[in-house]
């Protein structure tokens, strides 16, 4: 099952920095983009998957 992330990123002097904008306390980085992509990735499925404990997250509230 595919999910849509929206990530942030940009590039220090040596490495490639990102986050998920759904979980912006945890960054992660890579030697290159397609590096920090992959990170991401498995920061997603460990966030997804429980291993990672008091996770904060971002959604949308609806007030009429």
């Amino acid at each position: 099952m595919s999910k849509q992330l929206t990530m942030v990123y940009w590039k220090s002097e040596t490495f490639w920095l990102g986050k998920l904008i759904e979980y912006p306390e945890i960054m992660t980085q890579g030697e290159t983009l397609e590096e920090l992509k992959e990170h991401l990735k498995d920061l997603y499925h460990d966030i997804s998957g429980g291993h990672i404990p008091g996770i904060r997250k971002v959604d949308e509230l609806v007030v009429s």
